[in-house]
């Protein structure tokens, strides 16, 4: 997905949702803060979305611009209508939020989750996609090694999680280098 892309998306689902701040919290939301970020990074073609203050329109989002909808089949994008819960984050995530609003979004804001709790949300889904989605970030130097363990230190994650991600982070910060 491209930023232009987003763009519409924030676009429609604000329409949609009758709201005008759209929460972007899967791996698109890094065109928030990185708007040209690396092709590896861009290779989903949905955003994981839901309306700020109605967050139970959510799945009217999805149902109306979804995955198989004739706006997907159309653009060959999609959002997907989530719930603020999907995603782990770290404490006072939403006070980190980067802002996508101008002319292409119609008066519209798409928040989108900045680098290093994206990151930590990815850390804690530990899905292959999600994993070569992170390891890439760090082949990029988009995070902060010290930054990323302090987003952990801040983030609910059941003990066991927390060991297999600390070890996943030092893992991938070695092979990196």
């Amino acid at each position: 997905m491209k930023r232009a892309q987003l763009e519409h998306l924030i676009r429609a689902c604000s329409t949609i949702a009758e709201d005008d701040e759209i929460i972007i919290i899967g791996s698109q939301s890094i065109l928030g803060q990185f708007p040209d970020a690396p092709e590896e990074l861009l290779i989903s073609n949905e955003a994981d979305v839901y309306p700020r203050n109605f967050p139970e329109r959510a799945e009217l989002v999805d149902g109306s611009i979804g995955e198989l909808s004739p706006f997907h089949q159309t653009f060959g994008y999609y959002a997907q209508g989530v719930g603020e819960q999907t995603a782990t984050l770290p404490q006072q995530w939403q006070q980190r939020l980067i802002p996508v609003a101008n002319a292409r979004t119609r008066g519209a804001t798409g928040w989108c989750l900045e680098i290093h709790d994206l990151v930590v949300s990815k850390y804690a889904a530990n899905r292959e996609k999600d994993r070569e989605f992170v390891r890439a970030v760090i082949r990029h130097s988009l995070v902060e090694r010290e930054t990323l363990d302090q987003r952990l230190r801040q983030t609910e994650l059941d003990p066991r999680l927390r060991s297999l991600i600390l070890g996943l982070v030092e893992q991938d910060f070695r092979d990196a280098a």
